[in-house]
């Protein structure tokens, strides 16, 4: 027998009460899509599961793909065999010859949903554990801490068995947790904030301040694959590049160099808080990481949060830097972010910034900006806009062309 179905567990959903519905359905949707490629694969519903028909797809690929998808807690191999006693017991067997000849000792987990079929949980665990005992050799059963644990589940459309199971992304399905707006720089933290605020369910649009000629087109570059990369777990996705040197040059002439670093970030935010009311976003997320850097202790994000009244989602703020690395690489982030190119945060960084910048002086120091509202709103105005869309693997038959 062939592995013939994928089953598909939710982790939180189970919790949400009323709202399970829409967040399965808003699952199931993301599934599809994902699985998209796979022409000949089946999304079925199921009232605890998603059920996929492999149809002779490449599984593995298949759960891979749906590996990167938020809302999964773990992803099954298995195999559908009719409501019948002994075809369950033969799809059982199978099921765990399947796992060469490294397991020594296993225990059935039986589950039915179908309250119809006559054999209770109990007995369909003796019954298929003996029956896999019968057929094995050197093979025993442990129930506390088994090399394999034979899933049997008894649904109406029929009963699945499977061994082998993966791992999840966890958390929330996307689209579930409304819209934010990443800044996102072009450094190892953003793009692991961007994830872990998907993570949550948000849909997300992005952020990059873009300074020619003190920034190189590599450095725009290096943040459009990284959106390119994300796209992979949140989807479909909008880059929105904002034209940033006018507004750097004039901080350099008119602002102290001890606080220039804390009155950019101020701009950047006003500008940011324009980009995401034009698109519907009910918060900003940023890679800000407590300590870090001179910008990045209380005292500045105390001075720089003041010109936003929308919230600040900050997923790395307590991480250490190795704990953020070991997430960029997992997420395929990492070696795009260490390109050498620098971004607009890191050209004109004052020998001396001001750790424990004051509202007050930041308020004073702005003065000396005139038409402040006009840059701002011209800085939201000439933005540019790049989709993304998740990227296709191609085909054996398509790389021939």
């Amino acid at each position: 027998m062939q592995y013939n179905h994928i089953v598909i567990r939710f982790g939180e959903l189970s919790l949400k009460g009323k709202n399970r519905r829409h967040f399965e359905s808003q699952l199931r949707e993301t599934v599809r899509k994902k699985l998209s490629p796979f022409t000949n694969a089946v999304v079925l519903k199921s009232y605890d599961r998603i059920l996929v028909e492999i149809n002779g797809e490449d599984h593995e690929k298949m759960i891979a793909k749906l590996q990167e998808v938020f809302g999964i807690h773990a992803i099954s191999l298995a195999i559908r065999a009719e409501n019948e006693l002994e075809s369950i017991k033969e799809a059982a067997l199978a099921t765990f010859l399947k796992n060469g000849q490294g397991p020594k000792t296993f225990k059935v987990s039986a589950r039915r949903s179908n309250k119809h079929f006559p054999v209770g949980s109990m007995e369909l665990n003796r019954e298929v554990g003996g029956h896999i005992l019968k057929n094995t050799e050197n093979v025993s059963v442990d129930v506390h801490h088994p090399d394999i644990d034979v899933k049997v589940e008894v649904k109406d459309n029929g009963t699945f068995i499977s061994c082998e199971t993966y791992p999840g992304a966890g958390g929330l399905p996307i689209g579930v947790g409304g819209k934010a707006l990443l800044m996102l720089s072009g450094g190892i933290d953003s793009p692991v904030a961007g994830y872990l605020t998907m993570k949550r369910g948000v849909r997300l649009e992005a952020v990059h301040f873009h300074s020619p000629p003190f920034t190189s087109e590599r450095a725009r570059q290096k943040a459009e694959d990284l959106m390119q990369e994300l796209t992979r777990y949140g989807g479909k996705m909008k880059l929105h590049i904002v034209h940033f040197t006018k507004i750097q040059q004039i901080i350099k002439e008119k602002i102290p160099a001890s606080y220039s670093m804390t009155i950019m970030r101020r701009m950047m935010l006003r500008i940011a808080e324009r980009i995401a009311e034009e698109r519907n976003a009910m918060a900003i997320a940023n890679g800000e990481n407590l300590g870090q850097v001179a910008s990045q202790t209380m005292y500045s994000m105390h001075t720089i949060n003041e010109v936003t009244n929308l919230p600040i989602i900050r997923p790395v703020v307590t991480m250490d830097k190795l704990e953020i690395i070991d997430i960029s690489q997992k997420i395929g982030t990492y070696d795009i972010s260490i390109r050498p190119y620098e971004d607009c945060c890191t050209i004109f960084v004052p020998a001396a910034p001001k750790t424990k910048p004051k509202r007050e002086k930041a308020n004073r120091f702005e003065q000396a900006i005139e038409n402040m509202d006009e840059l701002i709103q011209e800085a939201v105005d000439t933005i540019e806009t790049v989709t993304f869309e998740e990227q296709k693997e191609q085909t054996e038959f398509e790389d021939l062309f």
